[in-house]
């Protein structure tokens, strides 16, 4: 029988301050907003299309 999550509450505190040299992010290359913003756009319009077809 499955499972279904409803809500999901994360919760973080981020201090801007704080640099750690060794998590991943912080050697990581800069990023191209406008490919992560269409990545993001044919995501979604994606799953919207999955979710009209049913």
């Amino acid at each position: 029988m499955p499972v279904e999550i409803r809500e999901l509450i994360i919760r973080a505190v981020v201090d801007p301050n704080k640099v750690d040299a060794r998590s991943p992010a912080a050697n990581a290359p800069p990023l191209d907003h406008d490919a992560l913003v269409q990545a993001c756009v044919d995501e979604t319009l994606r799953i919207l299309r999955r979710e009209k077809e049913r």
